[in-house]
């Protein structure tokens, strides 16, 4: 659906509740296309402003978790203009880009040289057990909360079994809405962990950013899981969400 947060400012301060109501289908196409339309706008602002962020702390993170000998096939969830899809290949590895803007899918293949699907985050059509990896670098904070659900089911079936998915989103305490042209869902751990869970996926780590910071300066929330072999029911997922959010 769409690539990498621009900014790095806290979310909490400029995002609305979670939905009471359940999101029509009209209500989603339209979050998605004004999202897509909001940063296939600022396509050139965007790369220039994040061209040059590290984040091979998340990248590593990845990696160390996956079984799969090197080449892995790693799917970039979100890949933006092609950053981290040309690190993943210069590492070894075989990505594969996805990303929602064409403007960025363009840009993320002249870059990497890498394939890129460009498709909505809301309308994935992804092959079952292709992938030892995802990274979700920024992304998947762009999917309303109703909807995760179905999405982290689809991310867990396109990966291998025992495949690992990284996550990093800017946390919050359960908002969603508007922040200057897109859509995003600002979750406190416990909330994504839950979702995590119910999705089927069992936890690796998880660590906010950036390093050496206080809590209130690390907007980010990075976490890693691997695909479990089924997914749990419901009360179990609640059991397992009991634990402490702790740093």
């Amino acid at each position: 659906m769409v690539a990498r947060a621009a900014r790095r400012n806290r979310a909490v301060s400029f995002a609305t509740d979670i939905p009471a109501m359940k999101l029509a289908s009209r209500d989603l196409d339209d979050i998605a296309a004004r999202t897509l339309d909001h940063y296939g706008q600022h396509a050139d602002e965007f790369w220039e402003g994040t061209r040059g962020h590290d984040v091979s702390q998340n990248i590593a993170a990845l990696l160390r978790h996956i079984a799969a000998p090197a080449p892995c096939a790693v799917l970039d969830f979100g890949c933006g203009p092609g950053r981290d899809l040309k690190m993943l290949a210069e590492l070894g590895h075989a990505p594969v880009g996805l990303e929602g803007v064409a403007r960025f899918a363009a840009m993320a293949r002249v870059h990497s040289g890498c394939e890129v699907w460009q498709q909505d985050f809301l309308k994935l059509d992804l092959p079952p057990d292709r992938f030892d990896g995802i990274f979700a670098n920024a992304a998947l904070f762009h999917v309303p909360t109703q909807e995760l659900p179905r999405v982290l089911r689809e991310l867990h079936a396109t990966l291998k079994p025992g495949g690992v998915l990284f996550s990093s989103n800017p946390h919050g305490h359960d908002e969603e809405g508007w922040n200057r042209g897109r859509y995003g869902a600002y979750l406190s751990f416990a909330t994504w962990r839950r979702h995590l869970l119910a999705a089927g996926f069992t936890e690796l780590e998880h660590y906010y950013r950036p390093a050496g910071l206080p809590r209130e300066q690390q907007p980010w929330l990075a976490s890693v899981w691997r695909r479990g072999a089924s997914v749990p029911d419901a009360a179990a997922a609640s059991r397992l969400d009991g634990r402490s959010d702790a740093p």
